[in-house]
């Protein structure tokens, strides 16, 4: 093959096909615990979070609300990831490892809020969410019906590895993921470019742009007890009983049980068998739906 600026742009258009195509072929996860938000720059600010308002009757005037003031921003970080192809490679026709790298591209930038959804669930025990206290924890402050802070905990802990209990049903889901800019396909292909003329190399890399962070901590519970009844159980009680301020219930209802491959024979024993091991019947029979990611072990 000769090396010019045909060649080069219908090579372009033949990688440009197989990285699309491969992107929307492949199938992620992280939409069912993460809102995306759009963002136009450099971050967001979500000083709402932790407003919970509720309607009362309309007696006299309205009761306005005041938001609570949180200053919790996402800041957008750039991504990226580049292969390079041999300028002989392409004179010599030998480009179908390079095929199944481009392909490989468009898997990796599918699956990449996957990484960063599921990796910050499950840093969510070390990391801080909108009210200062680390997004898994024992003292989320709260004010009662009598109008004193009370701390709530949404956290178990343990030795075991972690599973999450996680209200997905909301219009604002456990995780934020913030898009800034679209995972693209971009190449350094220009006959003149610095890496064709001293390394006899095309560049093509994939450039993305966004983040992720914490929603509200009362639509997810962490253990890292061992999933078993009475542990599944109680989480699924105290997701039940949060409030907002005011001790106004939630009327949060878990339906997606979280958990890495170690916990994966557990989670369908409690879940998706419809008798106990002493033929009594599971109460927890298909009580709520299971993911397994491996990215949390």
């Amino acid at each position: 093959m000769i090396l010019n600026s045909q060649t080069l742009a219908a090579l372009k258009t033949s990688f440009n096909k197989l990285f699309k195509d491969a992107f929307n072929e492949t199938k992620t996860q992280y939409e069912r615990i993460a809102t995306t938000v759009p963002s136009s720059s450099a971050s967001n600010t979500y000083g709402w979070l932790g407003t919970l308002p509720s309607l009362r009757e309309w007696i006299g005037d309205r009761s306005i609300q005041n938001i609570k003031e949180h200053d919790y921003t996402i800041k957008n970080k750039d991504f990226e990831t580049t292969v390079a192809v041999k300028v002989n490679d392409i004179k010599d026709d030998n480009l179908g490892m390079y095929s199944i790298l481009i392909q490989d591209l468009g898997d990796c930038a599918k699956r990449h809020p996957d990484e960063l959804v599921f990796g910050l669930l499950k840093q969510g025990t070390s990391l801080k969410c909108y009210d200062k206290q680390n997004f898994f924890d024992t003292d989320h402050p709260v004010v009662g019906a009598d109008g004193k802070e009370v701390s709530v905990s949404n956290y178990q802990s343990g030795s075991k590895p972690a599973w999450f209990l996680l209200c997905t049903k909301r219009r604002l889901k456990p995780i934020i993921y913030q898009k800034r800019e679209n995972y693209e396909l971009v190449i350094k292909d220009d006959v003149k470019d610095e890496n064709v003329f001293h390394r006899k190399e095309i560049l093509y890399g994939v450039d993305g742009r966004g983040n992720v962070g914490f929603g509200l901590w009362q639509l997810a519970f962490c253990s890292q007890a061992e999933l078993n009844q009475a542990n599944f159980e109680a989480a699924y009680k105290a997701m039940r009983s949060f409030t907002r301020d005011q001790g106004i219930p939630l009327d949060i209802k878990p339906d997606l049980l979280v958990f890495g491959p170690s916990n994966t024979a557990a989670a369908e024993a409690l879940i998706n068998c419809e008798r106990l091991s002493n033929g009594a019947s599971n109460v927890n029979y298909h009580k709520v739906d299971l993911m397994e990611s491996g990215l949390l072990d």
